[in-house]
């Protein structure tokens, strides 16, 4: 008998929270459900938050159930204020329509889309078109304003002035699921523990209006030890698309990730079996670094393929353990001129070592950049107070981040 994927998910640490645990892992144990997540279409590319809930859709479909995502060209219009101090910046429809379909071909390199396996909708087909007052009489008479304010989504924002347009987005994700469950028969939302509220108000709407079952479950949020979301760099968010960020910076974001945080991000973001989590995360000192190197190149491997992690994995080994330089690893060109005017700091910006002159300053005053094996010293120091290498210098910062400054 194979394991209940339930438990699956909250071995490996998924279940943040469950509406109706017990009722729910007896359903997935016994029947092939239809699921959902959704997906607002604010970029071009899903990033490394939603790569964990791609992971859990993985594990769903393995076991037979039937993943729906939900794609929000509708509700990318409005804009979710969930852990959010500020209203979210408006995007013409035309955009969102672009972010949908890059999001649909991402999501399809992770999950099988055949027939039967798996379905794509988009909440722009039925919200778009909503008879406002219609809408009120069959949706809006179920919702408690008291108990909306209470929710823990509209808490950061009630403070800096919450907007009645903000204030639907958790009647309208509620909305979708009853639409779900009426056209696919759809009986689980699932998403990250800070849509908590928003999907208990879509369970407690299908119970409600149409007396059936319905069970909403979150997934533990990724974070670092200081409580920030995981998967923010000094260039922004890590992506999934590669032209965005490169398999060698994936690579190397999750091989430089805390050392408390490796047998989580090895639960989570592998298929690792449990028992060599737990041997790999058991690891400490030195040792640890081996449990790293295993969590970049497994996560690479899903993400971007065998090949590129196997690249990934080489180029970061040559760059720290050789000689400095690697054909794989990130690059950055200068034009003659620019090259010759670049200080080291701006060379530290330019390629997105530091996110500003004044922190490229502070890291070289910390000791912590080198050219080569050069320490930098000077705030003043040029790129041309050093000796090229076949027309390139290597930026460090630190002992983990290296950049090729390439002089075409």
């Amino acid at each position: 008998m194979s394991a209940n994927v339930y438990d699956i998910l909250e071995e490996r640490g998924f279940i943040a929270q469950c509406t109706h645990p017990e009722e729910l892992r007896e359903l997935l144990g016994k029947e092939k459900i239809k699921f959902y997540i959704g997906f607002d279409a604010t970029a071009d590319s899903l990033t490394a938050g939603h790569f964990l809930t791609i992971m859990a859709m993985m594990h769903m479909q393995k076991a037979g159930h039937v993943p729906v995502a939900l794609m929000g060209g509708g509700t990318t219009m409005v804009g979710d204020p969930s852990g959010k101090s500020d209203m979210r910046k408006m995007m013409t429809k035309e955009t969102i329509d672009h972010n949908v379909e890059c999001f649909k071909e991402q999501i399809s390199r992770f999950l099988d889309t055949s027939e039967g396996k798996m379905i794509f909708e988009n909440n722009a087909d039925w919200l778009l078109s909503l008879n406002y007052v219609e809408f009120l009489r069959e949706v809006g008479v179920h919702f408690s304003v008291n108990r909306m304010l209470a929710a823990e989504c509209y808490k950061q924002r009630m403070e800096r002035g919450l907007t009645f347009f903000e204030f639907n987005y958790m009647i309208m994700q509620s909305y979708d699921f009853l639409k779900l469950n009426q056209m696919d028969d759809v009986v689980l939302e699932m998403g990250g523990d800070d849509q908590w509220s928003n999907i208990i108000g879509g369970v407690e709407l299908i119970r409600r209006k149409e007396q059936k079952p319905a069970y909403g479950l979150t997934f533990t949020l990724l974070t670092t030890s200081d409580g920030t979301k995981m998967g923010k760099t000094v260039k922004g968010a890590l992506w999934l698309d590669p032209l965005k960020t490169s398999p060698y910076e994936f690579y190397q974001y999750w091989r430089n990730i805390e050392d408390v945080k490796v047998e989580q991000c090895l639960g989570l973001l592998t298929f690792l079996p449990m028992d060599e989590v737990r041997r790999l995360g058991a690891l400490e000192g030195a040792e640890i670094n081996k449990a790293k190197e295993v969590l970049a190149y497994e996560i690479t491997k899903i993400v971007h393929g065998e090949e590129e992690a196997g690249k990934a994995q080489k180029a970061a080994r040559e760059v720290f353990a050789g000689s400095g330089m690697s054909e794989h690893m990130p690059t950055y060109e200068y034009e003659k001129d620019s090259f010759e005017a670049a200080d080291v700091i701006q060379a530290l910006v330019d390629a997105g070592l530091a996110a500003t002159r004044s922190e490229g300053r502070r890291l070289i005053d910390g000791g912590g950049v080198l050219i080569g094996d050069d320490k930098v010293t000077d705030i003043k120091s040029k790129l041309t107070d050093y000796p090229l290498t076949d027309g390139a210098l290597v930026l460090r910062k630190g002992k983990k981040k290296s950049v090729k400054l390439i002089l075409k």
